[in-house]
């Protein structure tokens, strides 16, 4: 048994927080921003502001409980159906990268990546953006092939065939492998590797991470050389 991970959590250090929410997205940063406005956290020092953009005002969740006066203030709806001067503005909203304020981002795919688009063009650290997916499409890719994967601790070799996933040919080989969204964005299966190049295709790892090739997610990701060692 563990207990409760949390890979999209606020800054303790951070003296802004700036919340970006698309549709549903508004769920983890509702929480969010209620544990800012929170009388606990009164004094902490820290402020933050909540971006809120749905397809229309119908379509909005939550609008009652962000009315309320210790919501309201920081609060800012943006409806596409709406004026075009309440849309939402990526772009001016994240001109400046600046230091002690941390972005944080969730909802559609295509929101999270324009987002994060805008940011890192505007020179935004890494470090100051953070993001969840609520899934990621994992499909085959023209010209994926065949690959070994080496268990360190047995010595055992897993032929992974080219239409076959990584966790499947372990759990099939009976290695024991903890999965969960097989999606490549909650980091349940997260493995060691010891030698060999993955083919990172998961939305967990950061850039950093995935350069690194110190570790990858069997559930999406696949490798570049003809053999992965893994410690398993």
């Amino acid at each position: 048994m563990r207990g409760p991970r949390n890979h999209f959590e606020l800054a303790p250090a951070a003296r802004h927080h700036l919340l970006l929410a698309g549709g549903i997205g508004i769920t983890p940063l509702l929480s969010m921003a209620q544990h800012l406005a929170s009388p606990a956290q009164q004094g902490s020092g820290a402020s933050f502001s909540l971006h809120y953009a749905a397809r229309s005002r119908a379509q909005a969740a939550y609008l009652e409980r962000l009315a309320e006066p210790d919501l309201a203030v920081q609060v800012h709806h943006h409806f596409d159906d709406g004026p075009p001067e309440q849309r939402l503005d990526l772009s001016a909203l994240l001109s400046h990268p600046e230091p002690g304020t941390h972005v944080y981002v969730c909802g559609p795919q295509g929101f999270i990546e324009a987002t994060l688009a805008v940011a890192r063009g505007a020179g935004w650290p890494e470090e100051q953006l953070h993001y969840e997916y609520f899934g990621a499409s994992v499909q085959a890719q023209a010209g994926d092939t065949g690959f070994e994967i080496e268990l360190a601790r047995s010595g055992k070799t897993v032929w992974v065939a080219p239409d076959c996933s990584a966790a499947d040919a372990l759990t099939e080989a009976g290695v024991p492998l903890m999965t969960a969204c097989l999606q490549g964005v909650c980091g349940t299966c997260l493995t060691p590797v010891l030698a060999g190049q993955p083919d990172h295709r998961d939305a967990y790892l950061s850039a950093e991470e995935k350069a690194a090739n110190q570790q990858f997610l069997p559930c999406c990701s696949r490798s570049l050389s003809a053999r992965l060692v893994l410690d398993l």
